[in-house]
């Protein structure tokens, strides 16, 4: 049997809805709180001995 296929010819136009705007802030704020936490152990660490 024969597949059957759809001809269509629309024009799909793809729209930019997605917003990054804070994207990278919230990257940045991440990596802070990361550095920072490690930082802190590591200096509690050296701290105690």
């Amino acid at each position: 049997m024969a597949k059957a296929e759809l001809k269509t010819k629309q024009k799909t136009e793809v729209e930019d809805s997605s917003s990054l705007k804070g994207t990278l802030a919230s990257v940045f704020f991440l990596g802070i709180f990361i550095v920072v936490t490690w930082a802190s152990v590591y200096f509690l660490y050296l701290k105690r001995f």
